[in-house]
């Protein structure tokens, strides 16, 4: 997913973006408020989340925001050391999806980036009707847990349907392994790593699709849409 980095320190930009890199973003970094609004165009340039410092040398961060909002519906996480409630309601109020307070853990950014991501469908996964994802020849449809490849239905186990339906949600976003874990199987990441290999690998043999779903080496998995 391609990732807007707002932020006027280049040391802090450098060390995020190699952290934000690493988990499988491709970060684009803007120095400034007007940077950041030109990088945006046209209607969000294929951005998936803007990660928006609030302390710019040329705009008011808030200022930022709202303006975005008007030319996009790209997630927008402000960050910022103002931890008061009034300025996140203010925040929240302008159109920003999430607010983090600095200084905050990296694990925690990553799982708001991809919640929020979460929260846009994509083009590349277009609805299929109501409540159902296409993914070139894969249709998933959500109310009844059903998943077809050109028409013929795949029987696939509960988990393999949650663990597919959580991938199929953003198509290229990596999904850390420990997030899969939690979100899918509602425990912690160890000793329930093998399982998830298995699932991955079976989901792989059922749908008759490897390259479906990509292993991010040392990060976790993400799911590769196919062409129509």
């Amino acid at each position: 997913m391609r990732l807007l980095l707002v932020e006027d320190d280049n040391h802090v930009a450098a060390a995020l973006s190699a952290v934000l890199a690493r988990h499988g973003f491709a970060v684009t970094h803007a120095r400034s408020g007007e940077e950041a609004l030109q990088a945006l165009v046209p209607e969000g340039n294929g951005f998936g989340v803007v990660l928006l410092d609030l302390g710019l040398p040329d705009q008011d961060g808030y200022e930022v925001c709202g303006k975005i909002r008007k030319r996009t519906s790209t997630p927008v996480i402000m960050v910022t050391a103002r931890a008061d409630v009034r300025s996140r309601i203010h925040g929240l109020n302008l159109g920003a999806d999430d607010y983090v307070v600095k200084p905050y853990d990296t694990g925690e950014l990553l799982a708001r980036i991809h919640a929020v991501a979460r929260r846009t469908v994509p083009d590349d996964a277009a609805p299929a009707g109501d409540d159902a994802l296409r993914l070139g020849p894969v249709r998933i449809e959500l109310p009844t847990r059903q998943v077809s490849v050109d028409g013929t239905v795949v029987q696939l186990t509960r988990k393999e349907f949650d663990l597919l339906a959580l991938l199929a949600q953003r198509p290229g976003v990596v999904f850390r392994r420990e997030q899969i874990i939690s979100e899918v199987w509602r425990t912690s990441w160890e000793g329930t790593g093998r399982t998830l290999e298995v699932h991955v690998a079976s989901l792989r043999s059922k749908l008759r699709m490897p390259a479906l779903i990509e292993t991010v080496r040392g990060v976790g998995y993400r799911l590769v849409a196919p062409a129509a």
